[in-house]
């Protein structure tokens, strides 16, 4: 499941072009979409990153239909992930950890390796 913040600002085709972008990624670590959850906001909300009201819609939904991985949008802060995962019944991803995690899997020296682990450290 795919959620994106479409800033008031900003083109709602241009949002859709960065969750195909996402939905892209996804499918390259194995991982399948069944839906997107969008919300317009002026800035996403810096406690839990959409409203408290569309964050308890998609933690119903991982319930009700058992998904595994949400994917954000965005890069999550630490304490919008930790906000986040008390609420959420499955595993989060932000589009930066997702990226990171194809980089690792598809890593085949030990060089390429280290500069992934790196790359994660400073994430």
């Amino acid at each position: 499941m795919l959620v994106a913040v479409v800033r008031d600002n900003q083109d709602p085709r241009q949002a859709e072009e960065y969750l195909d972008e996402l939905e892209f990624l996804a499918e390259t670590a194995d991982i399948v979409s069944v839906k997107r959850f969008t919300q317009r906001l002026a800035q996403p909300s810096a406690r839990i990153y959409v409203g408290p009201g569309k964050l308890q819609e998609i933690a119903d939904y991982c319930r009700e239909e058992e998904i595994d991985v949400v994917i954000f949008d965005d890069e999550l802060s630490p304490s919008q992930t930790r906000n986040i995962e008390k609420e959420m019944p499955c595993r989060l991803l932000d589009r930066t950890r997702l990226i990171l995690d194809i980089f690792m899997s598809r890593a085949q020296t030990a060089y390429a390796k280290t500069q992934v682990q790196l790359a994660n450290y400073e994430y």
